[in-house]
Formats: structure tokens, sequence, C-alpha cells
């Protein structure tokens, strides 16, 4: 079964800017590319830092106050200095936060999540840009179509990673929602199928109808677990 990296749904295809580039080249460049944001690079092209349209707006809020102006900071400056920033390195944000080409969908909107990000520069491990992956590309992997993701789990998640007998589970889909029947021997396996499905990529819920023989779940030694009764499909 493949596993869905940020590499699968990232562009490739990024708009950066040096951190030299005036405020006009900014807001230029994302007003022409239709984005509101966008990384600030180094000489060497790793990521420094990333400008938004929230760091623009600050010229707007704070047009003719005057704030002293500290080239490239390491820190980060307030919005009355981004207000008087003049550079990309005067306006970006820094530092920022990254993510690798190999990390899993799961972990990555996590990392948004947590970090109140819409985006993710992605990163080589010298640190290069070399893609960038927002909260709509990692929906892409809902628009998977069901026929695959049938295939994906019938045949990579059900025969190959838990070897159950091609008839032993019927796999139907549509629209991302999985409906699991058939009968497995223990209850712990039908629980563990239903884990797995619903953690494969693109799958939005699962209907479990598995039937089951014995209830392993139980202590042992329980009255339950002495005579277990079949669980219906």
């Amino acid at each position: 079964m493949r596993n869905w990296t940020v590499r699968d749904v990232m562009t490739t295809e990024v708009a950066a800017v040096p951190e030299d580039a005036t405020y006009r080249a900014v807001v230029d460049l994302l007003a022409a590319r239709g984005i509101s944001a966008v990384p600030v690079v180094d000489v060497a092209g790793r990521v420094v830092g990333v400008v938004s349209e929230a760091d623009l707006v600050y010229k707007v809020e704070f047009a003719g106050a005057v704030a002293r102006r500290r080239k490239y900071p390491t820190r980060r400056r307030s919005p009355r200095e981004k207000g008087g920033a003049r550079v990309a390195g005067e306006l970006m944000s820094s530092p920022v936060v990254t993510t690798g080409p190999q990390t899993s969908l799961h972990a990555a909107a996590r990392l948004m999540t947590e970090k109140g990000v819409k985006r993710l520069p992605v990163v080589a491990e010298d640190g290069t840009l070399i893609g960038i992956v927002s909260r709509a590309d990692l929906l892409k992997v809902h628009l998977r179509p069901d026929e695959e993701l049938r295939h994906d789990i019938a045949d990579g998640l059900l025969l190959r990673t838990l070897w159950l007998e091609p008839l032993a589970v019927e796999v139907a889909v549509d629209g991302g929602l999985v409906t699991l029947r058939g009968r497995l021997d223990r209850r712990s396996l039908a629980e563990l199928t239903v884990k797995l499905v619903a953690a494969v990529p693109g799958v939005v819920g699962v209907e479990d109808h598995l039937a089951y023989g014995l209830d392993d779940v139980e202590p042992p030694g329980s009255r339950r677990n002495r005579a277990v009764p079949s669980r219906p499909a």
C-alpha cells in the first residue's frame, strides 16, 4: 500500500524572494501569482523566513509612523517595525516552520494546526527550498477515486499487510466512505483492521460490519471470554 507523503502533494514550482527584495516587488509577486505568502531565501537558497499578506498590511496600518529600522533582525519584528520595513528581510516572519518531503500527510497537518500556519515551505536536508505544501494541498488525497482506494485497502492492506484471505473481508467504497463486511477469527484482528483502514490516505470514514469469533480483547478468565457469542455481520 502506498504511503502518501508531502512530496506527493506539494507544489514544486515555488515563488520565492531574496532578503533584499523590495516591498513593492513582494506585493507585485503575490498579486501576479495569486498567493498570500512567499518564502524568503538567502543567497544559498535556504529558507530564512516567510512574508505574508499579514506582514505587508502593517505598512497600511502604520502609514506615516516612524520606527527605528534594523537590518535583517534575528528576532521577530513588532508590527510597527514591519510597518516601516522596505525589504523582505525586514518584513519576513522568522524563524519559519518548515517540513521535509518525506513527512507524512498526517504529520504535516498536525504541524500546521499546532503552529497555526496555513502552509509549510518544504526543504531538503541542507535547508534549501524545494517546494511548498498548503492546507489545500493536503486535501488532494481525498480526490482519489473510490476504486483506487478499494484496491489499496483490499490488495495493499488486507492481503499484503494483514495477510487476510481475499474473501474474508468484503470492501466497498463510496465517496471515500469504506464499508467492511466479513468474519474474522478474533476481535483484536477485526478492530485492528478497522483502525488501519481508517488511516488509509483518502478514507473519510469506515462503516464496520465485521463479525468475529473469539473475543480476545476481554480480560483472561472473564465470563464473556469463556463463552463468546458471534458478532453479527
